[in-house]
């Protein structure tokens, strides 16, 4: 979906005050729509795409925006100190279920803020581990959602990066020390040199002034390359992110496709349209009168390689035809 597009079809039914959009109930029918409420730690400008896939999911189910079913957004943009705040006005308004997205904060203030209101998430690591659900395959109370691989795939971040540059000895990887997948992606990080042979800098990186210092310390070290763990915070600053790996020369691997698509040099990792489109069909269900407690948490499953040639060229690299081969886009 285009942006204009999207932002001419939300203008014309939505109004947005304070970080809110608030589609209207159905005005005229017998029964008012079901609402569903999205929580995201992340901005309207980084989720279209993904809303667009949530729409699938739910066109799957039969439930299509302003005809059957009515939406109301809350947009934290990277401030995870809100969304306590607006999960409980999300609660207040009685939404039918609510969407948490972006980063595991979103499901955590929904959860603490209702134990009635269905929850629907999209979370990196184990949510188990999180709290958000007793078990896997039996949830339990009012939340399930699409667990995605999100750290566990380091390793195989590490391996691309070594088929690219088989000299990159030295690889640092890039970590919010703020985050709450922050420990489990140290666990990922420590483990995966004795999978790949390579040693791993761990640099830690929470605020701009962090992200400075961070790629200083890349250079004066002689880093070879770079790895970016999965967090919201690197995604709302992606762009500073990707011109600092280019004004330091540095191959940097990140973990959505997004990064690759504004220039940086290659991403691996889930298709978050796979993912939200799987939460859109969860969502539907639920509607029809499916409990969270009954739908196993799934596991996103569709992996993307996403290269960025131009950038690879600018950089001095050859990209290999067998990493081309298996690259489900390369951009020229």
């Amino acid at each position: 979906m285009r942006r204009r597009d999207f932002i001419g079809l939300a203008g014309g039914a939505a109004g947005v005050v304070g970080g809110a959009t608030n589609w209207p109930r159905a005005a005229h029918s017998q029964q008012p729509m079901p609402v569903i409420g999205v929580l995201s730690s992340r901005s309207l400008a980084d989720s279209e795409q993904m809303l667009a896939a949530f729409d699938q999911g739910l066109s799957e189910q039969g439930f299509t925006s302003r005809r059957n079913v009515a939406m109301e957004y809350r947009w934290a943009e990277g401030h995870y100190d809100r969304l306590p705040a607006m999960a409980d006005d999300l609660v207040r308004r009685q939404v039918s279920l609510i969407l948490a997205v972006g980063s595991v904060p979103s499901p955590l203030a929904v959860k603490a803020a209702t134990s009635t209101i269905p929850i629907v998430f999209i979370v990196g690591g184990d949510p188990v581990k999180f709290g958000l659900v007793k078990s896997l395959d039996r949830p339990g109370g009012n939340v399930t959602g699409i667990s995605i691989l999100s750290g566990a795939l380091t390793a195989k971040r590490l391996e691309v990066l070594r088929e690219l540059i088989p000299q990159a000895v030295d690889v640092a990887c890039l970590v919010n020390p703020s985050s709450p997948e922050a420990e489990s992606q140290l666990t990922d990080i420590r483990a995966a040199p004795r999978r790949v042979g390579q040693e791993i800098l761990a640099l830690n990186a929470s605020n701009d002034r962090d992200l400075d210092a961070a790629f200083a310390t890349l250079a004066e070290r002689q880093t070879k390359a770079l790895v970016v763990a999965n967090d919201q915070f690197f995604i709302l600053r992606r762009k500073q992110v990707i011109a600092l790996a280019a004004r330091y020369s540095i191959p940097t691997i990140y973990f959505v496709r997004e990064f690759a698509l504004d220039g940086g040099l290659m991403s691996y990792g889930n298709s978050l349209a796979d993912a939200y489109r799987l939460v859109g069909h969860y969502s539907g269900r639920i509607l029809k009168g499916a409990k969270p407690a009954d739908l196993p948490v799934q596991q996103a499953v569709k992996i993307e390689l996403v290269i960025n040639l131009k950038t690879a060229k600018v950089l001095g690299l050859s990209v290999p035809p067998t990493l081309l081969a298996r690259a489900d886009e390369v951009i020229e």
